[in-house]
């Protein structure tokens, strides 16, 4: 039996993407799935549009909760949380996947400057990544705190990582014109490092994720505009299937405070290779960049 057997999962940005992988990857396991989306419309799913996943989920109804919730507005989450304890009564483990993209503020490429944006820009941003997923963390991670035990999870970016080159830090990658983007992951990054912290006499784990080169919603068109602007490197070769976060997450699932796994950011490719799960090479979506 799989440690996950019953463990109630709440997931937000379940629809599509990675958010889709974690909610299979987690039933296939035994789980009991809390699947958040801003919207479950099927005519809303890029390259689904007969709802097929929705289907798949509402067929699976005793294990799955399906939810409508906007993570920038508090009243739906609060609704959403208490539909997930009148049917689960409990919930064990928080993975907070959604985020406004990059290029849903400046569509198709997401490529901006820093002085081209709009304070605006920043507010919607940091609305739904930042004060969003804090937001989700307060209602979501109650019970854990009640049960003394529990996994709260984060995805944030590599290009919010920075490192040390004797006494001063540079960024990882400053030249990929991403802001706000970046900045909200790096908040993010920040809180969840402080937060770990602060409830780990609870035995609640609070980890981070970075997730390889991904090839989600909308990843073909942007990486199309960018060829278009003549942006080198942007074919999109080589970008990796979502369900190649999906066995970390089950690991950190797993984990709680008093194991020692807390207050960490996972590098996905990484982890994957020092397990025996294979280099991106065994992960890559064939499809990617050849459009």
């Amino acid at each position: 039996m799989s440690e996950l057997e019953g463990r109630v999962v709440a997931i937000t940005g379940a629809a599509r993407g990675m958010g889709r992988a974690y909610v299979r990857g987690f039933l296939a396991e035994g789980a009991k799935v809390v699947a958040l989306d801003r919207s479950w419309d099927p005519t809303g799913f890029s390259g689904d549009i007969d709802g097929a996943f929705l289907k798949e989920l509402q067929a699976a109804s005793d294990d799955v909760l399906v939810a409508a919730a906007d993570i920038s507005d508090e009243g739906q989450i609060g609704d959403a949380y208490q539909q997930t304890l009148d049917k689960f009564g409990t919930v064990d483990i928080l993975i907070n996947n959604a985020s406004l993209r990059q290029r849903n503020l400046f569509p198709p490429s997401g490529r901006i400057t820093t002085l081209e944006t709009n304070d605006s820009d920043w507010e919607e941003m940091f609305a739904v990544s930042l004060f969003g997923t804090l937001k989700v963390t307060r209602y979501f991670i109650q019970p854990m705190l009640e049960k003394q035990r529990g996994s709260v999870m984060s995805v944030v970016s590599s290009g919010a990582i920075h490192h040390s080159h004797g006494s001063a830090y540079t960024a990882l990658r400053p030249n990929s014109k991403e802001m706000p983007y970046q900045s909200a992951k790096a908040a993010l990054m920040c809180l969840m490092f402080y937060m770990a912290d602060e409830v780990k006499d609870q035995n609640v784990a609070v980890n981070l994720l970075i997730p390889g080169h991904t090839r989600t919603t909308g990843f073909d068109e942007q990486n199309a505009a960018r060829r278009d602007m003549g942006m080198t490197g942007s074919t999109g070769a080589g970008a990796l299937r979502p369900e190649h976060i999906v066995p970390l997450a089950k690991f950190l699932a797993q984990q709680d405070a008093n194991s020692g796994v807390t207050g960490k950011c996972f590098d996905t490719v990484t982890w994957n290779i020092e397990h025996g799960l294979g280099g991106p090479g065994g992960w890559v979506d064939q499809g990617a960049g050849r459009a």
